[in-house]
């Protein structure tokens, strides 16, 4: 079931585009990665669903109603970002009373050890803590509220690698006990790949890809051998990327792969990262550095 959702959604700010026709689903109970480079309209996606913007055209559906000023709805989304706000005067408790006001879910003695777990100083004001004590605070809040729509939208790159980790530890194991729909947008795709379930990549307010991650995966492999038997070989594929250093070439193909190829080449498959990176750079019509620089020494 689709508990949140956008349809031919277009989102204008004067002349600029935002968000271009733009349709996607989150389904229940399930972790998905919205992905995308700066400015690709992740952050406008997340705001139009969690009724903190409105959309220009489309239809916009949380919970089968629409969320801009609805308290129905919005009592069952989180919203995390890493540039949260608080009010001046606010200590860590403080925050986190205030979200036990807003979240009927709200789980204050979970709430309680992950201040433990992070080492958090309960009494300090927010506006004295670290940007990593910061980040904390907004993933304790997003956990804690076990809101059944919760979006994360990079709170936790402020958090050093083994406090990153353990949030998605953490993440995992609750969410294994309290099913809900999660939605982690990041830039550190392979840190989190393992945890998704399903991927959105937005580039310049359209999405490029939308589906089962595990089906993205397998979508793609990349191919390395003798320039020429690659170069056959991808003939009748979709190229996505192409790195040429001599007489050999590596390059990233999408679509139906044959299970057997030449004994000359190499296929190996994607990660999760590569795919998002070949499949924008195919999309904005990028090229890799080593065939960029090739080309030129050709062309010298």
């Amino acid at each position: 079931m689709t508990v949140a959702g956008l349809s031919g959604v277009t989102k204008r700010h004067g002349e600029t585009v935002v968000l271009d026709d733009v349709s996607l689903g989150f389904t229940e109970n399930r972790i998905h990665g919205l992905l995308g480079r700066n400015g690709a309209g992740k952050t406008t996606i997340m705001q139009i669903l969690t009724g903190q913007n409105f959309e220009t055209s489309g239809k916009v559906e949380v919970f089968g109603e629409h969320p801009y000023e609805n308290d129905r709805v919005l009592r069952d989304v989180c919203f995390i970002k890493e540039s949260q706000k608080y009010p001046d005067m606010f200590a860590v408790h403080h925050a986190l009373t205030a979200a036990s006001l807003l979240y009927e879910n709200w789980d204050a003695e979970f709430a309680a050890e992950l201040v433990e777990e992070f080492a958090l100083p309960p009494k300090r004001r927010i506006k004295k803590l670290s940007r990593g004590q910061m980040s904390a605070v907004g993933v304790i809040i997003g956990l804690a509220s076990r809101a059944k729509l919760t979006f994360f939208d990079e709170p936790y790159l402020g958090l050093d690698a083994v406090a990153r980790h353990r949030f998605y530890e953490l993440l995992l194991a609750d969410y294994a006990e309290h099913p809900r729909t999660i939605v982690l947008s990041t830039h550190l795709i392979d840190e989190i790949s393992d945890l998704l379930e399903h991927v959105t990549l937005v580039d310049k307010g359209r999405v490029l890809l939308d589906g089962d991650s595990d089906e993205l995966r397998a979508s793609a492999v990349t191919v390395t051998g003798p320039a020429r038997s690659v170069a056959e070989f991808a003939a009748d594929h979709t190229e996505l990327h192409r790195e040429q250093l001599g007489g050999f070439l590596r390059v990233t193909l999408s679509g139906a792969i044959p299970e057997r190829s030449p004994e000359d080449l190499h296929v190996e498959p994607v990660s999760l990262q590569q795919l998002v990176v070949r499949t924008t750079q195919q999309a904005t019509g990028e090229r890799g550095f080593v065939g960029a620089a090739h080309e030129r020494g050709t062309r010298s």
